[in-house]
């Protein structure tokens, strides 16, 4: 079928791995590096966030703080 272009952020990494984007992010950037990666709307990737926070009791914002503390 077809591929998928990466090529159209801008603010992709260069290496290729994973960066947070402090400049497109809200909160360390964590949900706007995560849309760079794998190249989806950073909307969605936030309204994931907050479904999967609020039906895991709240557990994923220590796996989105510990991103925001590890990464870069």
């Amino acid at each position: 079928m077809g591929t998928i272009d990466r090529s159209r952020s801008d603010s992709a990494p260069v290496g290729g791995g994973f960066r947070l984007n402090k400049a497109q992010g809200k909160f360390m950037g964590v949900s706007a590096g995560i849309a760079d990666y794998f190249g989806w709307d950073v909307t969605l990737v936030r309204l994931g966030w907050v479904v999967g926070t609020l039906l895991g009791f709240g557990s994923l914002i220590l796996v989105y703080l510990a991103i925001g503390l590890i990464a870069d």
